[in-house]
C-alpha cells in the first residue's frame, strides 16, 4: 500500500511537469526581448545617403524619405512597368501651345513652341525649385530617362516647366537642374508670370496654388501633332516606353 501510494505521487509529479513545461515555454516574450523595427530614412538621388531619422541629404539638399516608403513605391513602378498608364489627350495640341518668349536655366530667351517644341518629340513635367516633395522626385526619375534615352541613341527634348516662375529665376534653375546632372537636351523653362500661366492652361496643367500643380507628364510628338500624357510616378522604363512609342509614330 506504501509502495502504490508512492508511486502514485511520482505520476502526478511527473503529469505536474509535463503541463508546466509548455506553459512556460509558451509565454509571451517581455517588452524587451521582442524584435523592434527600425525606421531607415534616405535620399532618392543618392541611395548611398541613409539616416536613422528625418533630415536633408547632405550632398543635394533633399529630404530624406523612409525607405519603406522607398520600397512601396519601387513595387508600385514595377507593377506600372509593363504597361505605362497614358491615355490621349485631345484637348492639347500644337496648335494651342503659345509661342510665349520663356527663359532657360541657363538665361537664354527662347520662344517656347518656335524653338522648344516645333518638330519635336517631348516629354513635359512641371516642377518649382522650392519643393521639397514631389519636385525633386519627378526631376530624378527624368534624370534616368535622359539617361535611357541617350543610351538608346533618341532625339527627344526634355523639358520642366516652373509652376512658379516669380521665384525661379533662370538661376534658381540653373542651381537645381545642377544638382540631377542634367543633360544636353533638357531644358528648364521660367518667364513671365502672366505667359507661364497661358502655357500650364494649354498644357492642362494650370493651378491656382503652386503646391497642388500636376505630377502627370505630357509626352508629344509635335510633328504628327500627337499628344498623351502619363502618371509621373511610372517608373522610367514605363515613361521611356511611352516616349519611345510617341516618337515612333507615322
Amino acid at each position: 500500500m506504501q509502495l502504490l501510494s508512492k508511486g502514485f505521487a511520482i505520476i502526478l509529479t511527473l503529469a505536474f511537469m509535463g503541463v508546466a513545461g509548455p506553459i512556460r515555454d509558451s509565454a509571451p516574450l517581455g517588452p524587451d526581448t521582442r524584435q523592434r523595427k527600425v525606421a531607415l530614412y534616405g535620399c532618392p538621388m543618392h541611395p548611398e545617403v541613409t539616416s536613422m531619422k528625418p533630415g536633408i541629404c547632405p550632398r543635394c539638399g533633399m529630404a530624406l524619405r523612409s525607405m519603406a516608403d522607398e520600397v512601396g513605391e519601387r513595387r508600385a513602378s514595377a507593377a506600372n512597368t509593363a504597361e505605362p498608364s497614358t491615355g490621349d489627350t485631345p484637348s492639347i495640341s500644337s496648335s494651342r501651345i503659345p509661342d510665349i518668349r520663356v527663359y532657360d536655366q541657363n538665361g537664354k530667351q527662347l520662344k517656347f513652341y518656335s524653338e522648344i517644341i516645333k518638330g519635336n518629340t517631348v516629354a513635359i513635367d512641371f516642377i518649382f525649385t522650392t519643393c521639397t516633395t514631389i519636385c525633386p522626385l519627378l526631376t530624378a526619375t527624368f534624370s534616368r530617362v535622359q539617361q535611357n534615352l541617350t543610351e538608346r541613341a533618341l532625339r527627344v527634348q526634355l523639358i520642366s516647366v516652373s509652376v512658379d516662375p516669380t521665384t525661379d529665376t533662370p538661376q534658381r534653375l540653373h542651381d537645381f537642374a545642377a544638382k540631377f546632372k542634367v543633360g544636353p537636351g533638357w531644358t528648364f523653362v521660367t518667364g513671365d508670370k502672366d505667359d507661364i500661366d497661358s502655357l500650364l492652361l494649354a498644357l492642362e496643367a494650370g493651378v491656382g496654388d503652386k503646391n497642388d500643380h500636376t505630377s502627370r507628364i505630357v509626352i508629344g510628338n509635335d510633328a504628327l501633332d500627337y499628344w498623351t500624357t502619363t502618371s509621373g510616378s511610372s517608373s522610367p522604363a514605363a515613361l521611356v516606353r511611352a516616349i519611345t512609342e510617341a516618337a515612333s509614330r507615322k
